[in-house]
Order: structure tokens, then sequence, then C-alpha cells
């Protein structure tokens, strides 16, 4: 879509650029009879309560009834919430998601006396579950279910909370309706005096234009609209690490940190080496910031300048049929069998493309156990799209091989390893991009493209990890996080991060204020955990390491079947030695001296 027409309405996008969520349900009364039929269902689950230790033939029919109702649960909750990421305006499907996350609370409510009882049987449950051959899919979830022990509450105290599950999702849901459906960007004038309307998808495309008044304009009007509703922000960010220091507490957490890091079973030393490392090499990324500095000839670098392309002229933009094609080619290296499934992706309507009005910002990729992923894109002809594209459609085979593998109980894989086979994909991509690619000036925009991925993936997002340890550290020690708090302590980790050569703009003490993530605490760290394991991958595969495809496809498979620390281990790292994340910033410099050499050959 050209950047200078309006955005389309939903109806008026053509359908073969959406996705075909008719292969969830054929239609809504289809989603409407399940939802019936799964409210009786709900009640049937009931009935197991105060029975589970009785036998493991009870048991294993009890977890089998439980989790098919889960499993269509979910299918539900994804349905209704992908038709409203179309459209977070329309009314039809914002209902239908409220009443299948009711739906998914009355659940939880009705089986919350399932955790308490799993965790008394203790050992015994370990022991009824090596007596029936059935018993073994819940194996690992029974391991977890006891090493959790402490931390499960009393039968009233577990339905109380499942009770809260609404109340507690109140943070996220006002900031997606906040930040998807209200807010409105104003426009941005072009070069040929041509208004844009600016979005979410448009923001860092027009912040890669190479005319760096229309990137300022566009860094100005922005944050602009965050800042007229600052107030608004800061309280409902507040309200999330509230409620993430009430359930930490609840669980007998010491810390939400430790409440979340917990889950996945992920030492507290790998978040904390993380931020050790990365102030250890923060040197590393002030020289990418001064290098970029030197090829665009600024006197002064801004916060707008970060995203600008290094040489003017060079188009590296591709449509999206081209941009399939590419993805294609890059990771065929993954075998003949992984690009059928990919294509079938392409071909199938897998994927909703372009960005319309209302829809959900950003991409990402979704699904339900019975059938196939989902990714949504708001698609721009640019090369970082392209890497988009290759980077969901990671997580979307990740998820399918997962489903294939596992059953829906171990299926879903955990948070940790999700950014891995992500990133192993965009990195294949970029050297496949570097292969093909002759031209000098070209070849520099793919560098800096991959030296964009790691400042954006490793460092950036341990800025905002480190943002997040600030933040809620100080909810905990009774501090106030009053707006103003947000914005010094956001602009005094930018001072560190981009180093003195790059000048802080006032407008980025908003940032914090769109980062979606924050609102799942925690989870940005694994973003750069991801990245720097998938390096490690990536060249593996590349240099035809023996059995490296062989143990990378495994990992895929594993699903949720063990701890993310071990699942990693399957393709060959190992996140508790701190050198697995050091070693493979030595990646960065290297590109950074590849980087530098090129723009002073093309400069001169």
């Amino acid at each position: 879509m050209p950047q200078n027409e309006a955005l389309k309405t939903r109806d008026e996008v053509e359908i073969n650029y959406t996705w075909k969520l008719e292969d969830l349900y054929a239609s809504d009364q289809e989603w409407e009879n399940e939802y019936k039929s799964l409210k009786a269902n709900i009640e049937k689950t009931k009935k197991f309560k105060g029975t589970l230790a009785s036998s493991s033939e009870n048991l294993l029919t009890a977890m089998d009834t439980i989790y098919k109702v889960y499993e269509k649960s979910e299918k539900l909750f994804v349905y209704a919430h992908m038709r409203r990421d179309q459209d977070n305006g329309n009314s039809t499907y914002q209902a239908l998601t409220d009443r299948a996350m009711a739906l998914s609370v009355e659940l939880d409510t009705a089986v919350s006396y399932m955790l308490p009882e799993l965790t008394e049987m203790g050992d015994k449950l370990l022991s009824m579950a090596a007596t029936l051959p059935g018993l073994n899919k819940y194996k690992h979830m029974f391991e977890n279910i006891v090493r959790q022990k402490e931390h499960i509450l009393d039968e009233k105290s577990e339905e109380l909370l499942a009770k809260m599950g609404e109340v507690a999702e109140a943070p996220k849901t006002i900031y997606s309706m906040l930040n998807n459906a209200d807010m409105t960007f104003g426009t941005v004038k072009l070069e040929d005096g041509t208004e844009v309307a600016l979005s979410h998808g448009r923001y860092i495309m027009l912040m890669e234009n190479e005319n760096r008044d229309i990137r300022k304009n566009t860094f100005e009007t922005y944050y602009k609209s965050y800042e007229q509703l600052k107030n608004t922000y800061a309280a409902t960010f507040n309200s999330s690490i509230k409620k993430d220091a009430f359930y930490a507490k609840a669980r007998n957490f010491e810390s939400a940190m430790d409440a979340a890091l917990f889950e996945d079973n992920v030492p507290k030393e790998v978040y904390d080496n993380l931020l050790a490392v990365i102030h250890d090499n923060i040197d590393a990324l002030h020289e990418y910031m001064d290098v970029k500095k030197d090829a665009l000839k600024l006197e002064e670098m801004h916060m707008y300048d970060i995203y600008a392309p290094l040489h003017s002229g060079v188009e590296v933009g591709y449509t999206y049929d081209q941009a399939q094609e590419i993805v294609l080619k890059a990771l065929a290296c993954l075998g003949d069998e992984y690009v059928s499934v990919l294509k079938k992706g392409f071909d199938q309507r897998w994927i909703d493309i372009y960005e319309n009005v209302g829809k959900t910002s950003g991409a990402y990729s979704w699904g339900a156990y019975d059938t196939h992923p989902y990714v949504l894109l708001n698609y721009q002809k640019t090369l970082d799209n392209v890497f988009t594209i290759a980077h969901e459609m990671g997580h979307a085979m990740h998820s399918y091989y997962s489903n294939l593998a596992n059953p829906f109980a171990t299926a879903g894989y955990k948070i940790f390893v999700a950014e891995v086979a992500s990133t192993v994909n965009e990195v294949l991509l970029t050297r496949y991009l570097l292969s093909i690619t002759k031209e000098k000036s070209k070849r520099t925009v793919i560098l800096n493209h991959f030296l964009d991925q790691y400042r954006t993936t490793v460092f950036r997002q341990a800025m905002f990890a480190e943002f997040e340890k600030i933040v809620h550290e100080k909810a905990a020690n009774g501090d106030t996080l009053t707006l103003e708090t947000l914005q010094q302590i956001y602009v005094d980790l930018n001072k560190f991060y981009q180093g003195e050569n790059v000048v802080i703009d006032d407008q980025i003490k908003m940032e914090w204020a769109r980062i979606s993530h924050f609102y799942n605490s925690f989870y940005v760290y694994k973003y750069a955990t991801g990245f720097l394991s998938a390096i490690a991958i990536a060249d593996g595969i590349t240099n035809k390491k023996a059995g490296a495809v062989e143990k990378y496809l495994e990992f895929l498979h594993s699903g949720g079947s063990d701890y993310p620390i071990e699942l990693l281990k399957i393709a060959g790292v190992d996140l508790t030695k701190k050198e697995s994340l050091s070693d493979t910033l030595k990646t960065f410099k290297q590109i950074i001296d590849q980087l530098e050499i090129l723009s002073k050959i093309i400069k001169n």
C-alpha cells in the first residue's frame, strides 16, 4: 500500500490478503454452538473434584477430560481475539472476546481444585503416573506441579484467584484499547507535499526515511500523542505493576521477577548475567552509533536518526510476493519438508498481510492446537518487513511442529524459547541476502539491518529488561512510581545505552508507554537471550556443522516437553554458562568492523 493512501477499512481489504479464520470456525454461528457446548462441558469437569488421587485410571480420565475442555476454550478465545484484532473497533468481536475470556475464567474457576489436589499428592502423583502408560503425556506437567508445591494455594484461595482473572487482565485490556483503537497520531508531510496519516505500522517506515526533516517530524508527531495521554498511560502501567506484585505475594514469591522466572524454571542468574554481559559490552553499541553518525555525516545524532538508512538512493524494498520468495529460498537450508510446510502457510491464507483501520499494530503468530498457526502482519515494502515475515513464520513453524509432535497438554512451548525459532530465521535470511548481494551499498544496508537487529533485539530489549527490573524493584520498596519517575528512569537508561554521542531528545521520555510487552512482565529479556541463542544455532547450520539441522528440528518438535533451559541444550546452547551470552556478541563487533570499512569505501 502506498504510504500516502488512506488506510482501508476492513471490508475494503481484498480477501486474498487476509487470513482464513474459517479454518478455526466456519462461521460465527459455529463458534456460538461450540461456546454453548463448552459451557455444558465445564460443568462436567467439576465431578472429578476430590477424586484425582483415587486411582491412576480416574486421574487419566479426569486429566483427559479437563484438557480437552481447555483445548476447546483456547480455540474459542483465539478465534474471537483474532477477529477482534482485524478491527479493534468492531463491537461484535469485542463482545465475543469478552465472552471467551469470561468462559476461560469460568473454566479456571471450575477446575481450581485440580492444582491443589495434584500438589497435595506430591510424590504419589509421580508414582501413579508411572503405573499407567496413558499418563505419560502428563509426566513433565506433574513434575512441574510437584516443583511448584509451595506456591500452590488451598482450594478456596485458588478459586478466588481464578475469579480474579478478568480483573487482572484489565490493565492489559485498557492499554490495548487505548493504544490500538483510540489513539490517533496526526499526519506527516512528505517531500512531495502530500500528507500521510501516521500509524503504528507506518512509524518505523517513516523513521527510516532518508529525509531527516521527515524523520524528525514523524518522531515528534508520534510521541506528541503519547504526551497528551501521559497520565493515563502512567496510571495503566502502574496498575499492571501492582497486579504483578499482588500475584507474586499471593503465591509466596519474594518478587514479581522471581514469580516470572520460576514459571520457566530459569535461574535468576540468567537475567542478571544478561544485563551484566550487556553492560560489559556497551562500548560496542556506542561504537556502532559512532559509525552510523559518521556514515550519515551528522554533527549531532538524535534519537530520530537511529533508524536512518546509511546511504541515500539505496532501495532495498520488496513487494509481498517478492518477500515470500526470498524467505523460502533463505530457509531452504532447513530442508525440503520445512520449506513445503512454509509454502503451504503462504498459499493457504495463514497470514493477514496489510494494515487497515482499527487493526492491531505490529505482528504476531498465534493459533489453536488442532488447526494450523496464523500470522498477523502490517506489511510495508521495506527490508525490515521482509525480516518480519521470516520472524513470524519462525514462530508459526515452531508451533506447527510442536503441535504435531506433542499432546495438547505439553504442546505449548514457553515464552523463554519462543523467540529462538523466529530469530534463527532472521539470521539465516541475513546470510542469504548477503550471499546474493554483490553491490557494496546494498550490502551495507543489509549489514546495518543485521546490526540494528542486534541493537533492537539484544541491547534495546536488555534496556527494556533493566527498566522493568528498576520499576518493579522501586514499587516493591514502596516508592511511588509517578509519571515523572518513569520518565526519568527511562531517560537515564537511554543515556547509558545510546552513549554520549547521541542526543537524547525529550520526546523519548514517553517511549515506555508504547511498549506493549511491559504488560507481560519480565518477558522482554527473553528476546535478548533468544537472539543470542539463535546466533549460536544459525552458526551451526550455516557452517554445516554435523547434525546441526537435525538437532534444531528436534528442538522445534519438543514443544513444552521439558524446561526451556533443557530444551535449548538439545540445539546445543547452554544458557547457564555466561560465555554462551558473551561469545555471540563477538559477531556484533565483527560486523561493525565490516560495516565501517564498507561505509568508508562508499563515502570516499
